[in-house]
């Protein structure tokens, strides 16, 4: 009898790895390869350009402007895993982050196919940008997700106490926190509730009131203080760059479609566009 239950804890511990051995993921390995592979590439097809068809060589030639075109579209689908992860919806979050992943990677090389590797424009900040992006992302889930895992397993005593005059205004935070989660969402708990693109939206001053002193709780606790600078601002910084590459995707967007003489510079405009407007 006294066998049993561990019978059950052995065939519960084998479908759980049986399990976590079918969850769809990216490996490490497969990762780094990607990242050192693809650039390569790249590099290669940058230098071949001279022996390409012209349709690869001419900038805004209809087939590189297609290239441009989808090159986008996936860049924009991954930054779709930010407003998936805020909001909770859309999905699960590992399939999200494998189109994070590759839906970023592919979008990078047809957007320099896209270039035709005339990088004397404005618009080729935006690979600069592109490239900070991946590497800062390959460098987080191969490092700083170690760093994080151990950083969770640390226990308390690893972790600087307040002194009193600092608890009393960390609990004057909290209790601020914990009566706006009366008009943000009263059913969650203070210590795991996160605002979320939905929050902002029905209850924007509620919900920036929040953030703000989210942002002073963990000013006052030395959060980032504790771990490494890598650590603490890989995130705000992957963050960031990817706003800039989407506000200035937009406006790369905006120019060829409807400032298309602008862009041309006095060229002809072999791309389709709404109007050709110039300044």
């Amino acid at each position: 009898m006294s066998s049993h239950p561990q019978q059950a804890v052995l065939r519960s511990s084998d479908a759980t790895a049986h399990a976590s051995r079918r969850r769809p993921d990216i490996s490490n390995q497969r990762l780094i390869a990607a990242s050192i592979v693809l650039p390569a590439l790249l590099v290669l097809y940058v230098l071949a350009l001279p022996l390409m068809p012209e349709a690869l060589r001419t900038p805004g030639s209809p087939l590189t402007y297609l290239f441009g075109v989808g090159g986008t579209v996936l860049l924009f689908v991954a930054a779709v895993f930010v407003l998936v992860k805020r909001t909770g919806r859309g999905g699960a979050p590992v399939v999200w982050f494998m189109a994070h992943v590759g839906c970023g990677m592919l979008g990078f090389v047809l957007v320099v196919v896209h270039t035709t590797g005339k990088l004397d424009r404005p618009p080729a900040l935006l690979l600069v940008n592109l490239v900070a992006l991946m590497a800062i992302g390959v460098w987080a889930r191969v490092r700083a997700n170690r760093a994080m895992a151990d950083t969770f397993g640390t226990k308390l005593g690893g972790f600087r106490v307040p002194d009193p005059e600092t608890r009393a205004a960390l609990a004057s935070i909290v209790a601020e926190k914990t009566a706006l989660l009366e008009r943000l969402d009263p059913a969650a708990s203070e210590a795991t509730f996160s605002v979320t693109l939905g929050h902002l939206i029905r209850q924007p001053r509620a919900a920036l009131a929040y953030l703000r002193l989210a942002r002073a709780e963990a000013q006052l606790m030395g959060a980032r203080q504790t771990v490494g600078l890598g650590q603490a601002w890989w995130r705000p910084l992957h963050l960031a760059l990817a706003a800039v590459f989407v506000a200035g995707g937009v406006i790369h967007v905006v120019m060829v479609t409807f400032f298309a003489g602008y862009v041309a510079d006095g060229g002809p405009v072999t791309w389709w566009h709404v109007t050709a407007w110039d300044f």
